[in-house]
């Protein structure tokens, strides 16, 4: 009895984590974890905001479920940072990545490389006409090609501001809004592509 009530408290424990920390649609950590992660970063970090590029017309144009396919996507490719960097949702179409103990030349190529794995990546969209009504049957279908239907293959990309403390940005919190000011910088040099 022991035994079940403390496997019980622990699953539960691990849960309720998930809940909080953890998002629900792209399985990445949340806002809540990175918070928590910029208050125990030592002197040398490296953050980079991400954001997908032309996200709302993305999704009024194909629609929020094909929207939040691409979240998935871009989740997945931004998760599988190399070089130690840990992934976070920070809302909306934005992710950050926080690598602690390195410096932005160690980073930006890692995080080209994320870049160019999101733009290379290949999603085919059915038009609404020949969309499944249900999700079973969408799980079914998928993989499979038919003739009847319209498809056209789409592509997204991100751009990428990264920032490493300095004299002017000391803390954790300054940090993050320089290298969102770099991401700007980025989205303003025509997306798609990684600043400074």
């Amino acid at each position: 009895f022991i035994a079940v009530s403390i496997s019980l408290i622990i699953g539960m424990m691990g849960a309720s984590y998930d809940m909080a920390y953890r998002d629900e649609l792209t399985g990445l950590l949340g806002r809540r974890a990175l918070n928590d992660r910029l208050k125990g970063l030592a002197r040398q970090y490296v953050i980079a905001m991400m954001d997908v590029d032309h996200f709302k017309k993305f999704n009024d144009t194909h629609g929020h479920d094909i929207g939040d396919n691409v979240l998935k996507m871009v989740a997945q490719q931004i998760g599988d940072v190399r070089g130690g960097g840990t992934a976070y949702r920070y809302g909306g179409e934005e992710f950050c990545v926080v690598f602690a103990g390195k410096d932005m030349g160690y980073c930006q190529p890692l995080l080209e490389d994320v870049r160019l794995d999101v733009q290379d990546y290949r999603m085919t969209v059915r038009d609404k006409a020949h969309r499944p009504k249900s999700k079973q049957t969408a799980k079914q279908r998928r993989g499979r090609r038919a003739k009847n239907r319209n498809e056209a293959t789409v592509s997204v990309t991100i751009s990428i501001g990264m920032a490493e403390p300095d004299e002017k940005h000391n803390k954790p919190e300054d940090v993050l809004k320089a290298a969102d000011q770099a991401l700007y910088k980025a989205k303003n040099k025509g997306r798609n592509c990684l600043s400074r």
